[in-house]
């Protein structure tokens, strides 16, 4: 190809089953988190944690603007995951199609990078990536802006050097990808793991529509990565 696309993967859901692996773990410590720290009762930090992510696309964000919440201290407390390696699986498939998917590839995940070493080497496939954006590097102007923020996502396209229209955003969170499409990324839509996550609180936040459906702002659905250069010509 004359122009390799730039591929832009997220993490969870995405990559592996984070559903099964890592969510239950991390929702738990952020109510706990948010309970402990501002003094709630847990169904009301509960409450809290579900509203911030719908407000804001992350809970962090809504406990930093409303509370002062120190961000690195809530993202260390609430992905120290002590069984992590051993829940992370992915497929082997899709790994060898990384492998042979032509262009450079980044993570681009609003966890923090500690949490997204270890599952990449848990998985064994931090070698396919050219490097990794994480929710520390997502900063602009003081304040930080991870997905689904437009402004970071056209920083990031700056940042690596191409025009949005040659970046693929890969990914289970269709907010996420409504503002890549908007800035003129290419979108794909992720689906493996979302009939799982359906049961879980995050994903029935963030689907928000049927999983047969395509809303126009998603270029392609996948099920899997080997899907990607049949869908993506």
């Amino acid at each position: 190809m004359r122009n390799p696309r730039v591929w832009l993967f997220d993490l969870d859901n995405t990559l592996h089953n984070a559903s099964r692996s890592s969510f239950p773990g991390i929702d738990d410590r952020m109510t706990d988190y948010i309970a402990r720290e501002l003094r709630l009762p847990r169904d009301e930090a509960h409450a809290l944690r579900a509203h911030y992510l719908r407000r804001y696309g992350a809970t962090l964000l809504g406990l930093v603007r409303h509370h002062g919440v120190k961000a690195a201290h809530f993202l260390h407390e609430t992905h120290v995951l002590p069984e992590l390696e051993s829940l992370v699986h992915g497929h082997a498939h899709d790994f060898a199609a990384l492998d042979r998917l032509p262009g450079r590839k980044f993570i681009l995940t609003n966890a923090p990078r500690a949490y997204a070493e270890r599952v990449l080497a848990a998985l064994g496939v931090a070698q396919h990536f050219d490097g990794m954006l994480c929710i520390e590097d997502m900063a602009m102007f003081g304040d930080l802006r991870p997905k689904p923020d437009a402004r970071m996502l056209r920083w990031i396209a700056a940042r690596l050097k191409v025009p949005a229209s040659r970046c693929v955003l890969v990914e289970d969170t269709l907010q996420h990808q409504k503002s890549a499409f908007a800035v003129g990324m290419t979108t794909v839509w992720m689906q493996r793991w979302m009939r799982m996550a359906k049961k879980h609180r995050s994903a029935a936040d963030k689907v928000g529509v049927y999983l047969h459906r395509r809303p126009a702002y998603v270029c392609a659905r996948i099920f899997s990565l080997r899907e990607l250069r049949r869908r993506l010509p």
